[in-house]
This record gives structure tokens, C-alpha cells and sequence, in this order.
């Protein structure tokens, strides 16, 4: 029997997972709520909720995927022979994995383009029309459209077919310190210009009056959202952990890591975005429009612009290879299928879903459900109903039907690791604490709450 491929090094266990968990909101959604919700009060905020929720589930997704050595379905089967109903959250898993490569190979193919048109200085323009119309060009072609997110299935396709020590692990080795290296010269860069300061008080400067139970969900949903979870990324890549890997510190590593890389992020764009006189906007405005105006304004922007997007699709790469591997790891396992083949079936798939998706703004865009196009109708179903969902589910077993005692062994490595305190307060959020605060955000994200 051939030995299961996994993570060679406790350093390679940190930076593939940290990769997973950083992603395009790293790069604007995090600074952008932080910033308009309260600065450094929401940041108190969501780190307590990243306390609650995320970091829960998480510690749990990778002890459950470690013990059991398997895929995110066949992971429920092997610790609940008895109940075949759990295997359900892997199931959830799996289609969400799929629903949201169809739509994020998409923003990943905006981000590769613009590598592509920083290197060659085709973005030096301060009109915002004129940064609008650009990226308007890209999203309304179908032709570039397709080009381009077929291209991000390839390089994925290509990094997840060398396998998870071989491909993942030795990307991740070289790709997560280079996304930090450069997010350090972009906020030195950005730091030093003039009228800084007023971007480190939009992100940083504490205003408690917009604490609201609003902000207060919203800082619970980017806690949850942010860590990769409720999808099967992190049961599939703790099955690759190695055996002596301390979980809870591996864990705790990730979230101040993905934390930072956020942080630099906010302190990289929002200092030069008041710099230049520019507004600070959220999504794909800030990213494909203010963006490279604001470093088109700078002496030597160009060179920082095109550090910019190389960065940001360093981050999206990581994300979609952990997302790839979840149906991956699934054919392979349970249907013996050799990777190479696994990853091109995958690859199909997600072309044809995210066909719909990518032409949503041009050929498809007549073609809605529920009001919804593709692109939209995906983000929802993954976003609002299956990942919390999945979560919910994940500490309903954690907590009530895998146990404490099991819980302790995972945790402790069978005893050898001192943390009883510790797993005791996670038990008790995962069973009371950590889904009623899931079930929150669901219900506030379906606008029942």
C-alpha cells in the first residue's frame, strides 16, 4: 500500500495553512471593515470573536482530520461508524469547495491580469474613469474573462498534481515569506508619504460609537470566514499533519499570522490611498480601481503597483490550492483515483461551473436565480449557507458526539502535551458557545436576524 503523501516539516505544516487562510480578503476586506467600523475597536471586537468561533472550529477541523488520516468525508465515516449522518458535513464541504473556486478563480484571473498589466505599464493612469474603464474592459470580455481564470486553474492544477509535500508544502515554503517580505517594503513605502498619517487613524483610530450588534455580527462572520473553515480545507490538511504537531500552538500561530498579514495590508494601501487624496472603497473598487491610481501617483509606483498585485495573488493562490485539495483528496482516496487524474476531473468541473460565473458581467448576465447571476448565486449558497452550515455541524460533533475524552487525546497527542485547561475551555465552546455565535451569522447573512 502506497504511504500517504503529508506535510514534511513543522515549518511546512504552518506555512501551508497559513496559506489557506490567507486569501483576497486579507488584501482589502479586512483593512476596509476594520476601518469603517470602528478601527481599533472592531479589531478588540473581532479578535475576541476570532477567540469564540474561529479559532474553535479550527482547532477542532484539524484535530478531527488529523486522527482519522483521511479525506473530509471519509474522515466522519472513520470516527462515527455507527451515525453515517455526519459525513454529511463533508459532503457540504466538498460541493462548497467547488461553488467557490467556480466564482473565486475569477477574482484570482483579475489579480493575474493585473500582474500581467503593472509589469508591462499598461495601468499608469491617476482618471479614475480611465482606471474604471480598465477594468471594465476585463470583466465584460468573455474571451479575457475565460483566458484568464483558465489560467489560475492551470497553475493550481499544476501546483496540487506534485503533491501535498512535493507541491503544496514546497510552494508554500517559498510563497509565505515572500508575501510577507513584500507587504513589509509596501508599508514602508507607504508609511513615509506625505498625509500618511490620516490612513493609520482610518484603520487604527478607536471609535466605540459604531459598536453596534451589527458590527458586532460582522466582526463573528469575518472571524468564521477568514480561517478557512467549515469547508473541509483544514480536515483535509490536518490529515496531513505529523503526528507530534502541537495543534492548539500550530492553530494559534496561524490566526496572528493571518492577522498580520492583514494589518500590513491595511497599513500598505489606506496611508497611501489619504496620501494621494483618494477615497477608501471597498472590493474589487479599491483593489482594480483606486489601487493603481494611488501608486501611479507616488515616484517609483510602478514598480510598488506591480509588488502590490504580485502579493495579492500570492494570497489567492494559497487559498484555492487548500480549497482544491478538498475534492481532490476525496477522489483519490475514495475512489482510487491517481491524482493526476483527480485534479483534471476537478479542473473540468470547476471550468464548467465557473463558466456562468466568469461571464456574469457579458454573455450570461440575463441569466439569474432567485435575482442572483452565477457569479453572486455561488458566493451566497457557499458563503451564507453551506460554510456556517459546515461549522455549526462541526461543533455539534466536536462537542456532543466525539467527546471529551477523545477531544483530550487529540489535543494532547495521547498525553504528551500539558494543556487540560485548555481543551477544557475549548470543549465547552465548541458545544455552547461557538455554534450559537455561527448560527448568528448565518441568520444574519439570510437577513432573518
Amino acid at each position: 500500500m502506497t504511504q500517504r503523501d503529508g506535510f514534511t516539516s513543522t515549518f511546512g505544516v504552518l506555512v501551508a495553512t497559513l496559506g489557506s487562510a490567507v486569501g483576497l480578503g486579507n488584501i482589502w476586506k479586512f483593512p476596509y471593515l476594520t476601518g469603517t467600523n470602528g478601527g481599533a475597536s472592531f479589531l478588540l471586537v473581532y479578535l475576541l470573536a476570532t477567540l469564540l468561533v474561529g479559532l474553535p472550529v479550527m482547532i477542532a477541523e484539524i484535530m478531527l482530520g488529523r486522527t482519522a488520516r483521511a479525506n473530509a468525508v471519509s474522515t466522519f465515516e472513520i470516527l462515527d461508524q455507527k451515525q453515517p449522518f455526519w459525513k454529511s458535513i463533508g459532503y457540504m464541504g466538498l460541493v462548497a469547495a467547488v461553488l467557490i473556486l467556480a466564482f473565486y478563480t475569477e477574482v484570482a484571473g483579475w489579480v493575474f491580469a493585473y500582474v500581467v498589466k503593472s509589469i508591462s505599464g499598461s495601468l499608469g493612469q491617476t482618471d479614475p474613469a480611465s482606471a474604471k474603464a480598465t477594468f471594465g474592459a476585463l470583466v465584460t470580455s468573455p474571451m479575457h474573462a475565460l483566458f484568464w481564470q483558465w489560467l489560475v486553474l492551470v497553475v493550481t492544477g499544476g501546483i496540487i498534481m506534485l503533491g501535498v509535500s512535493k507541491g503544496i508544502e514546497a510552494v508554500a515554503k517559498k510563497l509565505m515569506p515572500l508575501l510577507f517580505l513584500l507587504l513589509i517594503v509596501l508599508c514602508v513605502r507607504s508609511l513615509t508619504l506625505p498625509g500618511a498619517a490620516e490612513g493609520l487613524r482610518f484603520l487604527f483610530a478607536p471609535d466605540f460609537s459604531k459598536i453596534t450588534t451589527g458590527v458586532v455580527l460582522t466582526a463573528l462572520g469575518l472571524a468564521f470566514f477568514k480561517l478557512s473553515i467549515g469547508m473541509g480545507t483544514m480536515l483535509t490538511y490536518g490529515s496531513y499533519f505529523r503526528p507530534e504537531q502541537n495543534i492548539p500552538t500550530t492553530a494559534a500561530r496561524v490566526m496572528i499570522a493571518d492577522l498580520s498579514v492583514s494589518l500590513l495590508a491595511g497599513m500598505a494601501i489606506f496611508p497611501a490611498v489619504f496620501a494621494f487624496g483618494f477615497e477608501p472603497a471597498a472590493g474589487p473598487s479599491l483593489v482594480f480601481m483606486t489601487i493603481p491610481a494611488v501608486f501611479d501617483s507616488m515616484p517609483g509606483g510602478h514598480v510598488f503597483m506591480t509588488m502590490f498585485f504580485v502579493l495579492t495573488a500570492i494570497a489567492s493562490l494559497g487559498a484555492m490550492l487548500s480549497i482544491l485539495e478538498v475534492p481532490v483528496a476525496m477522489m483519490t482516496e475514495r475512489w482510487g483515483w491517481h491524482r493526476r487524474k483527480a485534479t483534471l476531473a476537478t479542473l473540468a468541473v470547476i471550468a464548467l461551473l465557473g463558466a456562468p460565473a466568469s461571464l456574469s458581467q457579458s454573455l450570461t448576465q440575463d441569466w439569474t436565480l432567485f435575482g442572483l447571476n452565477a457569479f453572486d448565486l455561488f458566493d451566497f449558497l457557499s458563503s451564507n449557507v453551506l460554510l456556517p452550515l459546515g461549522g455549526i455541524l462541526i461543533c455539534l460533533f466536536a462537542g456532543w458526539r466525539y467527546g471529551l475524552p477523545k477531544l483530550r487525546a487529540g489535543l494532547s497527542n495521547d498525553g504528551q502535551l500539558d494543556n487540560a485547561m485548555l481543551i477544557r475551555v475549548l470543549f465547552v465552546l465548541l458545544r455552547y458557545v461557538s455554534p450559537l455565535l455561527i448560527a448568528a451569522v448565518m441568520l444574519k447573512a439570510l437577513d432573518i436576524i
